[in-house]
């Protein structure tokens, strides 16, 4: 196994136990919420087309409520009590949301709240596992294998609409809720093998007794300790401004494809099947970027040509659904987008925080990986409800204004690579 990661990444001695652990902790939450995905997408419509930018609203004030109760947890608790209580309470919301959908036949109000509740879902389980992956990997250490490990997130997001396509329409959607359920609580077990390796690592290094114990304990800092941190850090207030754009870039497309679905497609099993197999391949080709390709690319251009790469790409692909409005055109750009967000984005934009303060891994990071992002889509929702619904605005002229706040988000991905670097430099000389 070793030899045949070596061919994958940059390998160093004793790291395979952990790679490998954290690659099917990711494989199993991805394959879990990948396949609550399609679902939501398909009850999205189900509950009606005109209200999802008001869903965005629901998730994003769903974040406000529930970000002090993540800074309370973070703040008290040590990872290795808290992280596994999160994944736990998703499951069972899971078997109760089951439940709920088998005891009513009208699901309007059902299908609103699971589509807000995944939502929330999505975001606080992959916030909390790279909270834990940044405390766990250096900087040097990300650089090499964060690419490797959102692997992880493309096999499980192969697993899930897999499963989707062949079991929505036999089986009814609802009813692949239970095994999203068993895959999330699996995960858990990998996740423990993760925190024990940190664990073993931490005791054969020479530490102070004071260290040993700050390791143990939560991070401190009170339930608003995030709001605070990002606050007064241009560098965090900068990534959170970065999250911000990337999401008005992605809800346009993404509310683009949900009109164009809805007038194709006429249940929630078989818009089902079609979003699973369009995640499908866009994890088939995430999984190849991100296992071959990411960690030599990240070697090769560095920091600020990675994170520039994707706004400039989809600067293009708007501008090209603007001049060819269709279908098609917005299948693909949509697609590309996605591929480049998993194999490219998403890793760089983990890798920033190795460079902050172990509070500000758990603290901030969440809060702009969950607030910032669905406060994102709440705003891009209702500019894009204003403009295509009381304006009248096509989907040509959403192309072009997709093509202008991606070329803003371009020059501020710029600015956020020169930070990064910065700091890097600046940990390096210290």
């Amino acid at each position: 196994m070793n030899q045949l990661l070596r061919r994958l990444v940059v390998l160093q001695p004793g790291e395979a136990p952990a790679l490998l652990a954290s690659f099917a902790t990711l494989l199993c939450t991805f394959a879990s919420y990948t396949i609550l995905r399609p679902v939501r997408d398909a009850l999205g419509i189900t509950s009606g087309l005109d209200k999802i930018p008001y869903l965005f609203w629901g998730v994003f004030l769903a974040m406000l409520l529930l970000q002090p109760v993540y800074g309370w947890l973070t703040s008290r608790f040590p990872r290795s009590v808290f992280l596994p209580w999160v994944y736990g309470f998703f499951a069972a919301n899971l078997l109760l949301f089951w439940i709920w959908f088998r005891m009513e036949d009208d699901h309007t109000w059902i299908a609103r709240t699971y589509f807000v509740w995944t939502s929330v879902f999505s975001l606080f389980v992959v916030a909390a596992f790279w909270s834990l992956m940044a405390d766990v990997f250096s900087r040097e250490q990300a650089v090499r294998l964060f690419g490797f490990i959102w692997a992880g997130a493309s096999a499980g997001g192969l697993l899930g609409p897999l499963i989707d396509r062949f079991l929505a329409v036999p089986l009814g959607a609802i009813n692949l809720l239970p095994l999203s359920a068993g895959l999330l609580l699996l995960s858990l077990v990998f996740m423990a093998k993760v925190i024990r390796w940190q664990r073993a690592q931490q005791a054969s290094q020479p530490q102070t007794a004071a260290t040993r114990a700050e390791a143990g304990r939560g991070v401190g800092g009170g339930i608003f300790a995030a709001f605070a941190q990002v606050a007064r850090s241009p560098y965090l207030l900068g990534i959170a401004v970065f999250v911000l754009f990337m999401t008005w870039v992605s809800t346009f497309l993404y509310l683009e494809q949900a009109a164009f679905v809805a007038k194709v497609f006429h249940n929630a099993d078989e818009r089902t099947r079609f979003f699973a197999g369009i995640d499908l391949y866009v994890q088939l080709a995430s999984l190849l970027l991100q296992a071959l390709l990411f960690s030599r690319l990240f070697k090769w251009l560095g920091m600020r040509a990675m994170l520039v790469a994707v706004p400039l790409i989809m600067v293009f692909g708007y501008a090209l659904f603007a001049l060819v409005p269709t279908f098609a055109v917005l299948i693909g750009v949509y697609s590309v987008r996605r591929v480049a967000d998993y194999g490219i984005t998403r890793p760089c934009r983990d890798s920033l925080f190795t460079v902050v303060s172990r509070e500000e891994k758990y603290q901030a990071k969440s809060l702009i990986d969950t607030f910032a992002y669905r406060g994102g889509d709440a705003l891009s929702g209702s500019l894009y409800k204003a403009l295509t619904g009381g304006m009248g605005v096509g989907p040509s002229a959403i192309g072009w204004l997709g093509a202008g706040v991606a070329a803003v988000w371009a020059v501020l991905a710029l600015g956020l690579g020169r930070g990064f670097q910065r700091r890097a430099d600046s940990a390096r000389a210290s």
